[in-house]
């Protein structure tokens, strides 16, 4: 084995050649500004808004708003990153095109399996919301499914073992028996994983119009909740603000960045754009800042109307309302989750099967997952592996564990991202005029040279200021302690070496700033994700030994 071939990069323009001009993907160019801005508001306002916010409120109390502004930024940072890809790499396969072009094959295998958490295992969780929202929905209506066909098997197991009452005993009690076997599975779930997968099999015009409309529908209606929610509001209920600490607010990083990832599927919509280099960076960008203020003013109205403590559920805006006796906002809450998850689920499944489709093009997955439907101009096998992948888990996961697993991959493909672009050779003016005349987009340049090293001396000055002991906990190993310290030591030497780099690279200033603070919530994810994360990584490296080494076209060309 030529280790070097594990880092070759291919070049932009060998990739805009092999399908990115639009002319070899067999793809339908139909997507504007206005349909990947709404994609990325599909994608952005789902599970987070409807379900993660609680946890996250009851974590960190009011003060959770201070950690959507942080990940806002970080997103910022990391749209314009991926807008500057978009810009230069107008095709589909959002990070892991952009890692073979900046880090070479390896770190685009590693992006590309890293991917499958945040769309294919990321919508399980959804698919998991979408099914309790729309449960009780049905209850309005007077129509009961057997807990057994509401809820998954791993968790009614949980609540059996636990002997805690509730819809998980209930649901393992009167479950139907094949053999041994107890048949408890969430229907709602699977039946919803399957109308999406035909939805987004059949084309990207219909589901483009689908979402659009579910857009409209579920804006609509958080914007009622926030109105008929600030008439609840009790100033009484923000105090304290910081109930836990900062590391309260910190402990909800995994439910808060669940909120956010999606804004980079509008990116692997590239070939079915009309526009891509304009459109594509407007999308993500327009959508992360109505989302980021939606989730601001949404935060500080649950967080007002009653107590964090409270918050601490899997259907938060139903139980704030249901507390307040406001029993007609129930029956529009439960209508604006499952039409917003709805969205979500329709935006990760379209993503998905476009990534597997450029990795096999590149021969790192079977020829099978690039063949795209003669009439529906689908990538229709990726399409249906990927129904596959959601569908099975559904059976015998829960949601707790996937909404951990999902934040972590797609944090580390974010950090990939923004360090791509530091690598990213620099452009000749010919191209940056290009550029400039077509209304391209282009990240502004900022030296950081001097602001990056004064950030992080000001950084030290304020923690030595109000946590002097900082430095001091960091490095006790003692009780198990090295564990959930380790991330926070690796992210310190990251910083210093950036901190290098910046003064004698002149790296530019915005995608140093996207990595560090990407780099810095890692730090809040507990020590099972990383375990499992590295579970997930290895399975993918073999696979990739096994298989896509053997197969790349770069490695058969030579």
């Amino acid at each position: 084995m030529n280790f070097s071939n594990l880092f070759r990069k291919k070049s932009t323009k060998t990739i805009i050649q092999e399908g990115g001009d639009g002319e070899h993907s067999g793809l339908n160019k139909v997507l504007t500004v206005k349909d990947l801005t709404f994609f990325g508001i599909a994608a952005i306002i789902g599970g987070g808004t409807f379900s993660a916010i609680g946890n996250a409120c009851f974590s960190g109390g009011p003060a959770v708003v201070i950690l959507y502004i942080m990940c806002a930024i970080a997103c910022g940072f990391t749209a314009m990153c991926y807008a500057e890809f978009a810009s230069r790499v107008p095709v589909s396969g959002s990070a892991y095109t952009y890692a073979y072009v900046s880090f070479g094959e390896l770190f685009a295998w590693i992006i590309g399996w890293a991917l499958i958490m945040e769309y294919s295992i990321g919508n399980i969780y959804i698919a998991f919301s979408w099914s309790g929202y729309f449960t009780n929905l049905l209850e309005t209506f007077h129509i009961h499914l057997p807990e057994w066909l509401t809820i998954n098997y791993k968790s009614a197991h949980a609540a059996f073992l636990e002997n805690k009452a509730g819809e998980g005993l209930i649901a393992w009690q009167n479950a139907p028996v094949l053999g041994s076997l107890k048949i408890i599975f969430d229907l709602p779930a699977v039946v919803i994983n399957l109308l999406i997968t035909y939805l987004v099999y059949r084309g990207t015009k219909e589901s483009k119009n689908f979402s659009n409309a579910m857009v409209y529908i579920k804006l609509a209606i958080i914007i009622l909740v926030i109105v008929v929610g600030a008439f609840y509001v009790d100033i009484d209920n923000w105090t304290p603000f910081m109930p836990n600490g900062f590391g309260g607010v910190m402990a909800g990083v995994s439910a808060v960045f669940f909120a956010y990832i999606g804004f980079d599927a509008v990116s692997t919509l590239a070939e079915e754009s009309k526009n891509p280099q304009r459109d594509l960076p407007k999308g993500m960008i327009y959508s992360l800042v109505i989302c980021t203020i939606v989730f601001i003013v949404l935060a500080l109205v649950i967080t007002g109307m009653v107590s964090y403590e409270l918050l601490g559920v899997s259907d938060p805006l139903a139980e704030i309302f249901a507390l307040k006796g406001v029993k007609w906002m129930l029956f529009i809450v439960s209508i604006a989750a499952v039409v917003a998850m709805t969205s979500v689920l329709l935006v990760f499944q379209m993503g998905q099967p476009r990534i597997w489709m450029t990795m096999s093009r590149d021969g790192l997955m079977p020829k099978k997952f690039a063949e795209i439907h003669p009439k529906y101009k689908t990538p229709s096998f990726a399409t249906i592996v990927t129904g596959l992948v959601v569908g099975i888990p559904i059976f015998f996961t829960d949601e707790n564990f996937v909404l951990d697993f999902t934040s972590i991959g797609t944090l580390f493909a974010f950090v990939l991202v923004c360090g791509g672009v530091l690598m990213l050779s620099p452009q000749s003016e010919a191209d940056l005029a290009e550029r400039a005349t077509k209304g391209k987009f282009r990240i502004p340049y900022v030296n950081s040279k001097f602001i990056f090293p004064a950030i992080m001396v000001v950084a030290v000055g304020l923690i030595f200021k109000y946590v002097p002991t900082f430095f001091t906990d960091i490095l006790d190993f003692s009780d198990g302690k090295m564990a959930t310290n380790l991330p926070m030591l690796v992210f310190l030497l990251v910083c210093a070496v950036m901190t290098f780099l910046s003064f004698t690279k002149n790296l530019s200033l915005i995608p140093l700033l996207g990595l560090v603070s990407c780099c810095y919530l890692l730090t809040g994810m507990a020590v099972s994700n990383w375990m499992w994360f590295g579970v997930w990584l290895v399975i993918g490296l073999i696979f990739y030994f096994i298989y896509g080494y053997k197969n790349s076209k770069l490695n058969i060309g030579n």
